[in-house]
């Protein structure tokens, strides 16, 4: 092969297109819809029919010059390569792309997570020669507990203080549909109150599939109607004056970073729940060696632990510092 099938920028030269690419350009593929992967203004995106309906959703109709939708397991030859996207688990619609060019293959995961979430499609294994992996929590010390239990401790504060609001902060794609689906699945069947910049998205999650309950926009309750319901809102409005209108309310916040009592403590937040998009320290580990790869590029966050334990595991590994993308992926919130 006379050029590298990924170079570090994750631009693939053998169908001169970018993978996540943080300014315009002519060719793009997107793994999912979150800002800091996807953008406006490309000349053509190839991504899911998932992420090109959020994409038009949070960006508008005509936020790339034209789209191509190819679905999980789905193989697109474009010229000397082969282009396929497989489950990453992350959010809605979000895709490992895998590249094969004259019998070698690189797969870049996007952001990823292994645990069940019926928000998501399942996270798919796959084989590759060169992987590019996230490391957002790409540290021993993090070691993500169930979320169906950290869904319990809210739902018993809820029981516990029946006459205060919990309201908890979520990024508005992905991570408030998927504490809206954990919720009803724990048997809260009451309806839950949301922020106004969760109203589209939710929306669009049901529109493609999936039930989330009944969903009120919390503006304009009366706050005394509100005492022991659960509100779904930004981490930045818990904390702003729109958060006084509800009944001496518990401020909580799903995201892995939560496992951090220091962030949370400077954050207010009197109910972290660990509930993270991301794998932990161990399903890194197990996804790298599932993958076979020979060659690990990591980057998103926490490299260098991530590239010291391939290297003990007789691998090729180097950090990557791609500009754009955010070093919380998503966890932290708009």
């Amino acid at each position: 092969m006379n050029q590298p099938i990924l170079t570090r920028d994750l631009y693939v030269p053998a169908i001169d297109a970018w993978i996540d690419p943080g300014t315009p350009k002519k060719r793009a593929i997107i793994t999912h819809g979150h800002a800091d992967h996807a953008r406006s203004g490309h000349g053509a995106v190839l991504a899911t029919p998932e992420t090109i309906a959020i994409m038009k959703t949070r960006y508008g109709e005509d936020c790339a010059g034209r789209f191509e939708a190819l679905r999980f397991g789905e193989a697109l030859r474009i010229g000397e390569a082969l282009v396929s996207l497989h489950p990453a688990g992350h959010i809605l619609g979000s895709a490992q792309v895998r590249i094969e060019v004259e019998g070698q293959r690189a797969l870049v995961t996007g952001d990823y997570k292994r645990l069940p979430d019926r928000t998501a499609e399942a996270y798919e294994p796959v084989e590759c020669d060169l992987l590019v992996t996230e490391a957002t929590f790409g540290l021993p010390v993090f070691q993500h507990p169930k979320p169906q239990d950290e869904i319990a401790r809210l739902l018993k504060s809820v029981a516990d203080q029946p006459g205060r609001c919990h309201l908890v902060g979520c990024y508005a794609l992905g991570k408030a549909q998927r504490v809206i689906a954990l919720l009803r699945d724990a048997g809260w069947d009451q309806p839950i109150y949301l922020h106004g910049a969760m109203i589209r998205l939710c929306e669009l999650y049901e529109e493609l599939g999936v039930s989330l309950g009944e969903l009120i926009p919390a503006t304009g309750m009366p706050k005394a109607a509100m005492a022991g319901q659960i509100v779904i809102a930004p981490p930045s409005a818990i904390r702003d004056v729109w958060s006084r209108r509800f009944p001496d309310p518990v401020v909580c916040q799903a995201s892995g970073w939560m496992s951090i009592k220091q962030r949370a403590r400077q954050a207010l937040v009197e109910l972290p729940l660990v509930i993270s998009d991301h794998c932990d320290w161990g399903e890194l580990n197990q996804s790298i060696m599932e993958s076979g790869a020979g060659t690990v590029w990591v980057t998103h966050g926490r490299e260098d632990a991530l590239v010291y334990w391939c290297k003990k595991q007789g691998l090729e590994a180097e950090p990557l510092t791609l500009p754009g993308l955010d070093d919380d992926g998503g966890e932290g919130g708009e």
